[in-house]
């Protein structure tokens, strides 16, 4: 059975239509590859699909830009001029961005400020006193955090130490703390720093009229130590 014509025309579905260019253009790129190895040929196919994907083929026997040169020494013409002319052009603009961009630099730095007008000077001094006021600005917020960051600070630090004062003065009519008054003596306020951050030992040494009977130091007996948790 005889395979009917297909009509020329572009398919309308998205699903055939990538289809059949896949299928197509795996047979052209064979084609290609066949003229490339029966015929010594030096082939070049590059192709873009409706979704803007690059496919290319080329004889493994020539580059790309040796093909193209190739190509312009043949015909005659020059690929690459306009490019490069474009390129040039491009170059060009930049240069002279770079160039007015280092001027405005200098003016605003108090040089070459003799080839200004009145007009371009005083636009220069509106531009100046708006640079003024950002950098302010920016400094003025910086400050402002830096204030608030140290009050809250203070703030912490105050609560802590009325918090210490409450405690210190509750713990004062505890009767356990009343040797100090009832004629004990301070010997010593030990910090431990491996018992927490707020933990103290102290030891007193009660004035007994044998403390120190026989020339002899007080025993371990005689000496009473107390934690002080805050």
């Amino acid at each position: 059975m005889a395979r009917g014509k297909i009509q020329i025309k572009r398919i309308e579905n998205t699903t055939n239509r990538q289809v059949t260019y896949s299928k197509r253009r795996n047979g052209l790129f064979k084609k290609a590859n066949e003229l490339t190895v029966l015929c010594d040929a030096k082939v070049s196919i590059i192709m873009f699909s409706s979704t803007g994907k690059l496919h290319e083929y080329i004889s493994p026997s020539i580059s790309s830009k040796q093909f193209f040169d190739l190509y312009q020494m043949t015909v005659g013409t020059d690929l690459w001029t306009s490019h490069y002319e474009n390129m040039q052009e491009h170059l060009k603009k930049l240069k002279d961005v770079n160039r007015n961009l280092r001027k405005e630099i200098r003016q605003r730095m108090g040089d070459c400020l003799n080839d200004l007008s009145m007009e371009e000077l005083r636009l220069l001094e509106e531009e100046m006193d708006k640079a003024v006021k950002v950098i302010r600005e920016k400094k003025y917020k910086g400050i402002t955090s830096q204030i608030d960051t140290h009050r809250k600070k203070f703030n912490n630090e105050r609560e802590v130490h009325n918090r210490l004062l409450h405690d210190l003065d509750a713990r004062g009519e505890d009767p356990r703390y009343e040797l100090m008054d009832k004629g004990g003596e301070y010997e010593s306020v030990i910090g431990f720093s491996n018992l927490g951050p707020r933990m103290f030992a102290l030891t007193l040494q009660p004035t007994h009229p044998n403390a120190h009977s026989g020339g002899a130091g007080a025993s371990a007996s005689d000496l009473t130590t107390y934690p002080l948790l805050f």
